[in-house]
């Protein structure tokens, strides 16, 4: 190991273990096979999963208080919550797509058949949909929970740890899902019905987690069903003016059960 009075990086004069300018470690290895296995590879693999377990953890357990935290200025623990809610839906596609391979094909036609043009334009844009879904979740939370006191860059912070979280359980739920058709035991059937309306609600759990400090019960709750409902409203007609568009108008498209 070596002790420089500059650093290696950008040259500044090095007055701690860290460059005050670009972060670099004062003293630095010299590159060995050891080292290079020991430190650089699986060192900095343990502390890359830190941070995502922490994060993932966080937004199941934790998620409105572990964004106020960020918000606050305390970030060096957590992982990127949108670069790891695009890891999380790449997740769920590779399990749909597992389950889509082992499932029967079995539809129910309703109407004509322009279930094609939709099922391609939701599969094309899946990662632009669910985060269409954070504007969304941000503007209905500042104009109903103002007493947060935060800007709307920050209620996207909020709504992020909250998609993080419903893309879990979406997750699991796929997982459930998967297993249940495969019939390995009715607990997944279970689990996977438990999972579907845990993420059909899970919303107010970040938010009353993010609010809960700011008021009473009763405020917290009328504030939350609101924005609930809001949500499920604007989704809702969002998601049918997306099918009518590409369906010229029509709507009409078949369930797959």
């Amino acid at each position: 190991m070596s002790h420089n009075t500059n650093c290696l990086n950008c040259n500044t004069t090095l007055v701690d273990v860290f460059c005050a300018h670009c972060g670099q470690k004062a003293a630095t290895h010299k590159i060995t096979l050891k080292h290079f296995i020991f430190h650089d590879i699986l060192h900095g693999v343990w502390h890359f999963e830190k941070g995502i377990l922490f994060t993932l953890k966080e937004a199941l357990f934790r998620p409105g208080q572990a964004a106020l935290d960020y918000i606050s200025g305390k970030r060096i623990r957590y992982y990127n919550v949108f670069y790891l809610s695009l890891l999380i839906i790449g997740l769920n596609i590779l399990l749909i797509h597992f389950y889509k391979e082992f499932k029967v094909d079995n539809t129910l036609s309703i109407g004509k058949d322009d279930t094609p043009n939709v099922t391609k334009f939701f599969a094309e844009n899946v990662k632009f949909i669910l985060f269409g879904i954070v504007p969304i979740l941000a503007l209905n939370a500042r104009f109903i929970f103002k007493r947060l006191k935060i800007n709307i860059a920050e209620h996207f912070i909020v709504a992020g740890m909250c998609l993080l979280g419903a893309l879990l359980i979406a997750l699991l739920f796929n997982l459930m899902n998967f297993l249940n058709e495969r019939g390995l035991g009715s607990l997944f059937g279970i689990l996977e019905l438990i999972f579907f309306f845990m993420l059909v609600f899970y919303p107010i759990w970040p938010y009353y987690n993010t609010i809960k400090n700011h008021y009473t019960f009763w405020g917290a709750l009328w504030r939350l069903v609101v924005f609930q409902i809001l949500i499920l409203i604007e989704i809702s007609i969002l998601t049918a003016l997306i099918i009518l568009y590409i369906t010229n108008g029509k709507g009409d498209f078949y369930i797959s059960l």
